[in-house]
């Protein structure tokens, strides 16, 4: 033991009595010089004697969707350690097709009694499905907050990023690039960041003079997803189109194999951008342009709202909106001259890639 009261001791530079006076939590420490004990003991392996140990304010439940898209786990991750920061542990519950369902996790969770719930990107985004399922939870009571998709008649918080207004930065990219045939693939329109991402898009085509009735050509709605992005992308190259706007980074990746697969290369002949930033798209081939989502703010500004209703303190019940940021990478460059990409088929000619740069909305 006294081995251990001065490795302790060493590591969180003070006495061993010091040490032995915190561990037998006894008064006489100051809060500074206590909490660098209990960082020592945690640093050194060493487990904390029972009373010292910090105990949970209750459980909250974390529903997300699958986690193939890497958007996800990021907000999950941070979700859960700023839960953890605040004295909740995270109850994590992620959906798969075919697997447990949304409402099945609800009931899970309500069986463990749980403060509260954070749902990110769920049935709350869909315009289809029935809301009447978190006006139930609200009514219990049971603290509710929403991440990305805004439904009216909840009263709860919701946080999103500015889906149409991503967009629109991203159209305005490429436009300053040359680009005038620029098209739009994203998800099924039944959900509402979809239905954002579209406004966007026209109004944004719309400034740059191209007329409505051109618009529906340029706009394809398909499933999320590499695979989805692939389809809608080859589509749209066999219009014309010479710069591509995505729904996520997934589908952004589908195209630029869309694009290859056509003797195309990205961004010589098809310069693609792509939605979120999730991790890793700086690394891909191109690195990927892409609209950043905050998602450390946006998940911190969730979970306080949760917590404060939680506490009974009432979270205003509206949606907070973010701002997106550009981040411009190597799968964007200047349009290429009108004759000059290769037909369809045919194989182009890459180009350098510009260097990363972040652009504030």
């Amino acid at each position: 033991m006294r081995a251990r009261l001065s490795d302790i001791a060493q590591q969180a530079e003070v006495s061993e009595a010091t040490v032995s006076r915190v561990l037998n939590d006894r008064p006489g420490v100051a809060p500074e010089t206590r909490q660098a004990v209990l960082t020592a003991l945690d640093v050194l392996g060493y487990e904390r004697p029972a009373r010292l140990r910090k105990r949970s304010a209750g459980l909250v439940g974390l529903v997300v969707p699958e986690l193939d898209n890497p958007i996800f786990p990021a907000f999950a991750q941070v979700i859960e350690s700023t839960l953890a920061q605040s004295g909740y542990t995270p109850v994590l519950c992620t959906q798969t097709p075919g697997g447990v369902t949304e409402d099945e996790y609800v009931e899970m969770l309500l069986d463990r009694q749980v403060s509260g719930i954070v749902f990110v990107s769920g049935l709350h985004a869909d315009t289809a499905a029935n809301h009447d399922r978190y006006r139930a939870l609200i009514a219990r009571p049971l603290p509710v907050v929403f991440i990305n998709g805004f439904a009216p008649g909840i009263a709860a918080p919701f946080v999103s990023c500015d889906d149409g207004e991503a967009t629109e930065l991203a159209v305005a990219h490429l436009a300053a690039l040359g680009h005038h045939r620029i098209g739009l693939i994203t998800g099924p329109d039944r959900f509402v960041p979809v239905q954002r991402r579209v406004a966007g898009f026209r109004a944004a085509m719309g400034r740059l003079g191209v007329a409505e009735a051109d618009l529906d050509e340029l706009a394809e709605l398909s499933l999320f997803g590499v695979e989805g992005g692939e389809a809608a992308a080859g589509r749209l190259i066999e219009r014309g189109v010479t710069g591509i706007v995505c729904g996520s980074d997934l589908m952004a990746l589908g195209a630029i194999r869309a694009a290859r697969q056509r003797g195309l290369a990205a961004p010589a002949d098809l310069s693609v951008v792509g939605y979120d930033d999730s991790p890793l798209m700086a690394f891909t081939d191109p690195p990927l342009t892409t609209m950043r989502q905050p998602v450390n703010r946006m998940s911190v500004a969730a979970v306080r709202a949760l917590v404060d209703e939680i506490n009974g303190h009432g979270a205003p019940h509206s949606e907070y909106v973010f701002r997106p940021e550009l981040v411009v990478r190597g799968s964007t460059a200047v349009a290429p001259p009108a004759g000059a990409r290769p037909a369809p088929g045919n194989p182009g000619h890459s180009r350098p890639a510009p260097p990363a740069l972040v652009v504030p909305a």
